[in-house]
């Protein structure tokens, strides 16, 4: 299935279950108010981040009631500052509010994605080097987070398990070693890209022997990163994975290697804090 086709579908689907979850059989605390109440609100971000999540929200208020009209001042991908109001809606109070957490739960969630990437990238400007996601990804949520990467800035490694070989250290007891693990690979598909995560100088050795399109070289020091580099000469793509933060990002990027993956742009993420308010009220 194409990726945006398979994005979209789980934009849908993901709203309906957001909605789902929370709304129940009804919202009890919205009946309070006038059905024939309106309102407008806004929301805005107490921090600085990179705005992701907007379709995810129209979507969640297309479903939820069609007299909800969202007005976007920022697009994903967008940096937003401190303070900074990046949507008014406007209709029924009653749906405003019903809609209000399963709104924010996703944007606050694909922007802490979003601004985590940025970071890193920013971080990497002007070194040539990519970053990578994983597939450590919340649950659920693997095309979204996703999709956040790219709006940071990032890359998109595998979607899953069926869209290139990722060949480790089980793979690689289980098929017999290396060499043969890469063989078997390209028996299957000979189009696919074929990566084999390494621990050791030797076994970098192996799979440059072998034809790995891509190396991944796993919680390798500075110094083993930069002779893998000078072994490889070109002839694979490096990728450096494991110990990536804040203090060691620019030193691995700096020993020349092609990309470097990280996990915690998905997994370890802080969401960013958001807020809704009502601003103007009247009977429609």
């Amino acid at each position: 299935m194409h990726y945006y086709t398979a994005l979209a579908e789980e934009i849908r689907s993901s709203a309906a279950h957001l909605l789902a979850e929370d709304l129940g059989p009804g919202d009890i605390t919205a009946d309070l108010i006038p059905e024939s109440q309106w309102a407008s609100a806004r929301v805005i971000t107490r921090e600085d981040c990179v705005l992701c999540g907007v379709a995810w929200v129209d979507e969640i208020y297309r479903r939820l009631d069609s007299r909800v009209s969202l007005s976007w001042q920022a697009a994903d991908g967008d940096r937003l500052a401190a303070g900074q109001c990046f949507l008014t809606l406007e209709g029924p109070a009653r749906s405003l509010l019903t809609g209000e957490r399963a709104a924010l739960n996703v944007l606050q969630t694909l922007s802490a994605t979003a601004t985590a990437t940025r970071h890193y990238v920013d971080m990497l400007d002007g070194t040539g080097v990519r970053l990578l996601d994983t597939r450590k990804t919340l649950p659920n949520l693997r095309l979204a987070q996703k999709y956040a990467v790219t709006c940071g800035g990032g890359h998109n490694h595998r979607i899953g398990l069926w869209d290139a070989f990722l060949i480790k250290e089980n793979h690689i007891a289980a098929c017999g070693g290396i060499k043969a693990a890469v063989e078997q690979a390209r028996k299957l598909s000979g189009e696919l890209d074929v990566e084999v995560e390494v621990e050791t100088l030797d076994e970098l050795d192996q799979a440059l022997a072998a034809g790995a399109d891509t190396i991944m070289l796993d919680n390798f020091s500075l110094t083993d990163l930069r002779e893998a580099v000078a072994r490889t000469a070109g002839r694979a793509v490096l990728e450096a994975s494991g110990n990536v933060d804040d203090a060691t990002l620019s030193a691995i990027a700096d020993t020349g290697i092609d990309c470097i993956s990280s996990g915690a742009l998905t997994k370890d993420i802080k969401a960013v804090d958001l807020s809704m308010r009502l601003v103007e009220q009247n009977a429609a």
